[in-house]
């Protein structure tokens, strides 16, 4: 626990700093972040080449750079050039040929790589267009994944009887996910209502606080399936009682790729 509030408290002291800046540094700590998430990824692959891994991180350190660049973040924060996105999945597919040995790369992997780059790219890319065009609807963002995911633990631990996911997450509890939504949608909602103020009808905004949150936990345990199927307990052991980065920005990943999502219809 010692370890846990340590980290905690580090992570603190330069994220946040980090968050309030914003621009280069704030797009230098998501690229870091995203290719720490990306060997995280790797790592379940064991056998890849080294051309490949190396490719993997190119592709998904050009698509979170060029979410910094991008020029159009207020009209729509994914907008990426799908000639761009063809060229990614060639790529990984072409390799199949190039290499030719089943053992070390094979269509499985290619379809993988593709995925997580994809995934990883949006994910911390569209974190650095939501913080370029709002650093408060950031904010509001991490709210929900901080509460819910702090009172989804604590309410677990108090009133937690009911098993949510057994086969995937033993310790998650139905208790623990309502405590958590709960929390979190009244925290993130009362700070949207009287700090963003940006909003037509107090009603969907706590709705679409609550579907987030609830996004949230459902990332948590997309996360929780992943290690359990590869036999992990953790993705890597970069922050010392947390895990991985995987492990500590899950939540966020999920909410704010549904936030762009379900924003244009509020």
């Amino acid at each position: 626990m010692k370890k846990r509030i340590i980290s905690a408290i580090v992570m603190i002291l330069i994220l946040v700093p980090l968050l309030l800046i914003g621009k280069l540094p704030f797009m230098i700590l998501s690229l870091l972040l995203g290719l720490g998430s990306l060997y995280e990824l790797l790592k379940l692959k064991k056998n890849l080449p080294l051309i490949v891994k190396v490719i993997a991180f190119l592709l998904v350190g050009l698509l979170i750079c060029y979410s910094y660049f991008d020029i159009n973040i207020l009209t729509i924060y994914l907008n990426y050039d799908f000639r761009f996105l063809v060229i990614i999945m060639l790529i990984y597919l072409l390799m199949l040929v190039f290499i030719n040995d089943q053992k070390k790369y094979n269509y499985m992997d290619a379809f993988y790589l593709i995925g997580i780059t994809l995934f990883l790219g949006f994910a911390f890319g569209n974190i650095i267009r939501i913080r370029n065009s709002s650093l408060l609807v950031l904010i509001y963002l991490l709210i929900i994944a901080i509460l819910s995911d702090t009172f989804a633990l604590l309410s677990g631990m108090m009133f937690g009887k009911h098993k949510l996911a057994p086969k995937i997450s033993p310790n998650k509890t139905v208790e623990g996910l309502i405590g958590g939504s709960l929390i979190g949608t009244i925290g993130a909602s009362l700070f949207y209502i009287f700090v963003i103020k940006n909003f037509s009808n107090i009603f969907l905004i706590i709705l679409l606080t609550l579907f987030l949150s609830l996004m949230g936990s459902l990332g948590d345990l997309v996360k929780s399936s992943i290690k359990r199927n590869a036999g992990i307990k953790d993705f890597s052991n970069l922050i010392p009682g947390h895990g991985g980065i995987l492990d500590r920005f899950d939540s966020l990943i999920f909410i704010s790729l549904t936030y762009v999502i379900m924003i244009n219809l509020f």
